[in-house]
């Protein structure tokens, strides 16, 4: 079984396990006498101004402009804090601790009271400070040096936890992988992961194995698998093979598809459609960096729920909402509310057997049903949308009175938070079109909305009476049911009319075949599955919008009497042109 751990930064990585393990700081918590505070306050100065020394020869290494810099410079201006040293001195003088005790205690003091800020950055600051706290004391222990430089081969680096100043020290060109036992997506030293595109997990707990009775040790074969998020232990030489062919076609991949990345999104004649992603969890959120995609157009939060013992806390998903944001770095990111109910299963969550749940308490009626789980939803990502650009939309909604609802829910949080005096950030609000009666009925709704996003999968599911889930029923299942276009259509034209954004991000977006024929329906935004956004980039910058035009207007014309097998050879005649 693999160690799991939360991504960071994508890729695979083969080589040998080092350890970076620090000393055992095991604190003395014996008074110490009078006449040792003077001893104890000038060891303690002695270690500050060792560390600087030691953290100015390491960014030696680096220039002004690079983030190591300047992470390593926060350090060391927060070492050379007179307000430190004064309360570091006081408190080995006042309670008579040894200079450790202090440093321990004061650290974690502070470290605590960021992590109880609402700003989820400088919460999140809080790791980095003990971190260097450890370092400190680390130094008070006579250990300045991490001991790496002896490292000369291929390996993957497991740790705690590394400091920015720490990380600038690791031989990059032999270090394949980083594995850290704690973090968070957002530290210093994620970043600089991030920016060195080194393959890295954190909160992997590779010290409990469960997959050996022996845990991992210096020159261990590892395997990190920084795709899925798993660590592979002594793998067999199968497993070892599975991966080498899985690293060469990622590799392939990446050289072929990477052209796009940077390239603009739009087709050869100008036309632009922005490209996004649906995610189900952080990890698929981190994997979009540097993918090319234009952030997140569907965020199916329900995924938080298939495994989890309990619904997240608000807190809990504001945290996870705002760690989203920063990793897409200003792009925005497009929440849908719980979609609960049809064929998803959520132990955490009570729902009533019911004879034909795809037509039953589903999606925003579930929610509706259940405001003790639908407003710590709300409250969270209005909170989350203080810090980046969110847009909201609500899953399986048919009526105006629906909507009304939910916008009185909306704003019936936002007083919640007032009164908690916690802020909050303005939403755009969207729904997600997955019935004949959605599309029906936009003319009413749009007015109250700000874009529209078509679930295609189930608009198709809905509008044939065919359950996509039946296998004996998947050849009547096709996304290019002439009635299924025919109200993609009768969308596209109901958004022109009341000028909003209208996205699409059923199956039908992810493959690249038909985004020409979407392209020409007249969709300006398509959300796929993080593996497939290059390849659907590419598919609509080597194409032309008046060309993807003139292939709809003559599929629409046709529609009446092309059959499904009729239109599905119309899109491969013309995606072999």
């Amino acid at each position: 079984m693999p160690i799991t751990g939360t991504l960071v930064s994508s890729g695979i990585a083969f080589g040998v396990a080092r350890l970076i393990t620090p000393p055992d700081q095991c604190l003395d918590g014996q008074l110490i006498p009078l006449d040792g505070i003077d001893e104890q306050q000038a060891k303690l100065k002695q270690a500050i101004d060792q560390l600087c020394q030691h953290l100015r020869r390491c960014q030696c290494n680096f220039k002004p402009e690079q983030d190591t810099f300047e992470l390593i410079d926060a350090d060391i201006m927060l070492l050379e804090d007179p307000e430190l040293l004064s309360a570091l001195n006081q408190h080995i003088r006042q309670f008579r601790f040894n200079a450790q005790v202090a440093v321990d205690r004061i650290f974690t003091q502070q470290a605590d009271e960021l992590a109880q800020l609402d700003d989820p950055y400088l919460a999140n600051r809080s790791l980095d400070i003990r971190g260097l706290g450890k370092r400190l004391n680390s130094a008070l222990c006579g250990i300045i040096e991490l001991g790496i430089a002896n490292i000369d081969e291929d390996c993957i680096i497991l740790a705690q936890d590394l400091t920015p100043a720490e990380f600038g020290q690791l031989p990059l060109k032999f270090v394949k992988g980083l594995v850290l036992a704690t973090g968070s997506v957002t530290s210093h030293t994620a970043i600089l992961a991030r920016a060195a595109d080194i393959p890295t997990l954190i909160n992997c707990q590779w010290q409990k194995s469960s997959n050996s009775a022996t845990s991992i040790k210096n020159g261990d074969k590892l395997v990190l698998d920084a795709i899925a998020g798993e660590l592979f232990y002594a793998p067999s030489t199968e497993l070892q093979a599975q991966f080498e062919a899985k690293y060469q076609q990622e590799q392939q991949r990446r050289q072929a598809l990477a052209q796009y990345k940077a390239r603009p999104s739009e087709t050869l004649d100008g036309h632009s459609v922005a490209i996004r992603a649906n995610v189900g969890e952080l990890n698929d959120v981190l994997r979009l960096i540097d993918s090319g995609a234009q952030g997140v157009g569907l965020f199916r939060t329900e995924f938080l729920l298939i495994h989890a013992k309990k619904v997240p806390t608000e807190q809990e998903q504001y945290q996870l909402y705002c760690d989203a944001l920063h990793s897409l770095a200003g792009q925005v990111l497009t929440i849908r509310t719980f979609d609960i109910g049809a064929d998803k299963d959520m132990p955490c969550v009570t729902q009533a057997k019911e004879d034909n749940p795809a037509l039953g308490l589903r999606g925003i009626r579930f929610s509706l049903a259940q405001p003790a789980i639908l407003q710590p939803q709300l409250r969270a990502v209005l909170r989350a949308a203080n810090h980046g650009p969110i847009r909201l939309m609500f899953p399986m909604l048919n009526q105006l009175e629906e909507l009304e609802l939910l916008i009185a829910q909306i704003e019936l949080c936002k007083t919640q938070l007032l009164e908690q005096e916690k802020g909050f950030g303005e939403l755009s609000l969207g729904i997600v079109v997955e019935t004949p009666a959605a599309v029906l009925n936009l003319s009413n709704l749009l007015p109250l909305l700000d874009f529209v996003s078509i679930g295609s999968n189930d608009l198709s599911q809905y509008t044939q009476a065919v359950d996509r889930t039946n296998a004996v029923l998947t050849k009547s299942f096709s996304p290019l049911s002439p009635p299924v276009l025919k109200l993609i259509a009768m969308t596209v034209e109901s958004c022109k009319a009341f000028n909003k954004t209208l996205s699409l991000c059923g199956e039908l977006a992810s493959d690249p075949k038909l985004t020409p024929l979407l392209v020409g329906l007249g969709i300006n935004e398509l959300s796929v599955n993080p593996a497939q956004i290059l390849e659907v980039k590419a598919a609509l910058c080597l194409g032309k919008f008046s060309g993807a035009k003139g292939f709809y207007a003559h599929g629409l014309d046709a529609l009446a009497k092309y059959r499904i097998t009729d239109l599905e050879q119309c899109v491969k005649n013309y995606n072999n042109h």
